[in-house]
């Protein structure tokens, strides 16, 4: 059996071929364009997404089946017949709606914590449809007609590719529109955001029949579709309570196993989820924290000059950079997990006439490392995580950032031989059954007591905090 896995990310939309023989290859990477049309807006081009995920199904001979993971809680409204998009893609780093999130009550506020298990905030969906359907002429036309179509990305794809207009469980959980006990789409949270629950996808499981794709003449069956989080937790093999990962793409997205029944833990900051439900069982459900800038930050020190080549960052002549009273907080796009502050900003502090640009990247890599270490000590509050943790993502390839993580967390941190774990958890669940890999893996032991640094790193968040309004 050959599964093709298409991984439709923040930055690009990338095809990995898995067959059940264990071998597996790369066919396609397309990257799109970041769009910033005003300060804090983050949009996709919906048709170039689209294009890019057709172009990589065409790309792949003999394919059996097809799994699709998604950005989560990025978002967009469409033309019921044409399939047209009329809004672009609001990414889930966009903040634009914050400001009406602000304004409403504690009550309120509430009342999206207790039914949807998620907090007040511009990451999540609600707020962006609202916005579309406020905002947007032809969204307001289409509705008056029932032609109206909102969903997060996976529900477009779908719906263009197969005509399916649904969403998986995983995806809806991350709107703040599910009921997270009951698996709907909840009447009380629709009318809070202004999103009409008539032009909202139906929920259905993770894995099962999406329809077929065509290509070349073939009808090829979509047999899943998940969050892309939910998919590398699903790739690195964790699957009963307190397994945990570590992703380190654009942001760092954490997730811990906790059985088949939500819980909630809103004093840690962590958000409850669905980790996928497959077809005919329970839903099975995670914590989720979530640092926003991990990779991201890398790719920015580069644009500034810091350094050329990832070559060059893998070691460094000087001490520990927080050691030495140099630290950055990555809050270039807010704080996450435990904070939920959209107004904090990135931060250097203890900058000084001999601080070079070495010293700058050395810290960019630790303060990604430290907030890390934030989200794994609250999970841990809640729910007792085993003691090693499995990390993938590019930040994995990164000796220093590998070692310093252990170091912070005091615990053993396995790197994956692939670092391709969100497409292999995506064809695995697209498969039906996991499908052969190599085992071997890397491991970082702690080789300092660089605990206490979080300490320090504590007050260098405080100073980021709320700065912008």
């Amino acid at each position: 059996m050959a599964i093709l896995a298409i991984d439709q990310g923040t930055t690009s939309t990338r095809a990995l071929l898995f067959e059940s023989s264990g071998r597996q290859r790369t066919v396609k990477t397309l990257e799109h364009k970041q769009l910033y049309p005003h300060a804090g807006w983050v949009e996709h081009d919906p048709d170039e997404l689209i294009a890019n995920i057709q172009y990589c199904i065409d790309s792949c001979e003999g394919i059996d089946a097809i799994g699709i993971d998604n950005q989560g809680e990025s978002c967009l409204a469409w033309d019921a017949d044409s399939k047209q998009a009329i809004s672009p893609v609001i990414v889930w780093q966009d903040n634009r709606t914050q400001h009406m999130l602000d304004k409403l009550t504690e009550s309120q506020q509430q009342r999206v914590l207790d039914i949807s298990g998620l907090p007040l905030d511009s990451y999540f969906s609600a707020a962006k449809l609202g916005w579309i359907v406020n905002n947007i002429p032809a969204a307001k036309e289409l509705l008056q007609r029932g032609k109206l179509r909102l969903g997060t990305t996976d529900a477009f794809f779908l719906d263009r590719l197969s005509g399916h207009f649904v969403t998986d469980i995983s995806t809806a959980s991350r709107t703040s529109l599910m009921n997270l006990k009951t698996g709907h789409w909840d009447k009380e949270l629709c009318l809070l955001f202004g999103v009409p629950m008539e032009a909202l996808p139906e929920i259905v499981a993770t894995t099962g029949h999406f329809g077929f794709v065509e290509s070349k003449g073939r009808r090829i069956p979509i047999t899943a579709s998940v969050v892309d989080q939910q998919a590398a937790l699903y790739g690195h093999g964790c699957m009963n309570k307190g397994e945990s990962k570590i992703t380190f793409g654009t942001g760092a997205f954490a997730l811990v196993v906790t059985g088949d029944t939500p819980q909630q833990s809103t004093n840690q900051g962590l958000l409850p989820t669905v980790a996928w439900q497959l077809t005919g069982q329970k839903a099975v459900y995670a914590l989720d924290g979530g640092v926003f800038s991990a990779g991201s930050a890398i790719n920015w020190a580069r644009s500034l000059g810091l350094f050329k080549s990832y070559n060059q960052i893998q070691h460094f002549k000087n001490s520990c950079a927080m050691e030495r009273d140099l630290a950055f907080v990555p809050a270039l796009s807010g704080l996450g997990c435990p904070y939920w502050d959209r107004t904090a900003a990135g931060l250097w502090i203890g900058l000084s006439l001999d601080t070079q640009p070495t010293d700058l990247i050395q810290s960019i890599l630790e303060g990604i490392a430290l907030r890390a270490a934030e989200v794994i000590a609250s999970m841990n509050e809640f729910t007792s995580i085993k003691g090693e943790i499995s990390i993938d993502g590019g930040l994995s390839n990164n000796r220093y950032f590998c070692q310093f993580l252990a170091d912070v967390l005091n615990r053993q941190v396995i790197v994956q031989t692939s670092t391709e774990l969100t497409a292999y958890g995506t064809a695995c669940l697209a498969a039906g059954e996991p499908i052969k890999q190599s085992s071997k893996t890397k491991r970082y032991s702690p080789q300092a007591d660089r605990q206490i640094l979080r300490i320090k790193f504590k007050e260098a968040i405080t100073r980021s905090a709320k700065w912008r309004n």
